[in-house]
């Protein structure tokens, strides 16, 4: 009986009200850091950072207290200036807390480097095609002498002879020699000089 007397005496219930106001004070002060300490109630919007170059980036997130980091560079884009930013995560216009990191996607300098094909002897239907799917331009279309119609027999690129296996970056045009079907095998000029002559010393014979 003794301890049910003092569980509802004035003493205890004093007590207990004074313990229940100390945790919900203790509580309050506990949230109110966390607050603080978190920033939950401050609100950066992220700019747009699209064909910013890095030094205007740097001036513009540390005037706003965030920071940035470069993910990659991606595929060459000529409507972005060369090293400007591409992409942003986050976007622009969402809103993130001080010192958030925005990660950034920069355009190259350039385009890549493109191994040229062997299509030396293919038809002018399948090389067209093929070096289009790997990023090439078809420049200019020449023909020469040779027993295959269409048949490719050189590539040029701005007047010199390239070889498969040569890198060039992508979007180069590449100009097209092919052979004219008349029936002459277009080889060495002077080998086709020596049975020119040794053809007219037949017909004065």
């Amino acid at each position: 009986m003794g301890l049910f007397k003092f569980i509802f005496s004035k003493t205890f219930l004093i007590q207990l009200v004074l313990a229940v106001l100390a945790l919900i004070v203790l509580a309050f002060l506990a949230m109110k850091w966390l607050d603080y300490s978190t920033n939950q109630e401050q609100r950066i919007e992220v700019p747009d950072l699209a064909r910013m170059s890095l030094d205007k980036v740097d001036d513009r997130l540390a005037a706003m207290d965030l920071r940035y980091e470069i993910l990659d560079s991606a595929n060459f884009n000529p409507d972005f200036p060369r090293f400007s930013v591409i992409e942003q995560v986050p976007e622009p216009g969402q809103f993130v807390k001080e010192n958030r990191k925005i990660y950034l996607t920069l355009n190259p300098s350039g385009y890549r480097k493109i191994m040229v094909p062997d299509l030396i002897r293919r038809t002018r239907r399948q090389a067209e095609p093929t070096l289009r799917s790997i990023g090439f331009e078809i420049g200019d279309v020449t023909y020469k002498p040779d027993i295959a119609k269409d048949a490719v027999l050189e590539l040029r690129h701005e007047g010199q002879k390239i070889e498969a296996g040569d890198k060039l970056m992508k979007t180069s045009k590449i100009d097209l020699v092919l052979g004219d079907g008349s029936g002459r095998y277009s080889g060495n000029k002077d080998e086709d000089e020596g049975e020119d002559d040794a053809n007219e010393e037949e017909l004065e014979f």
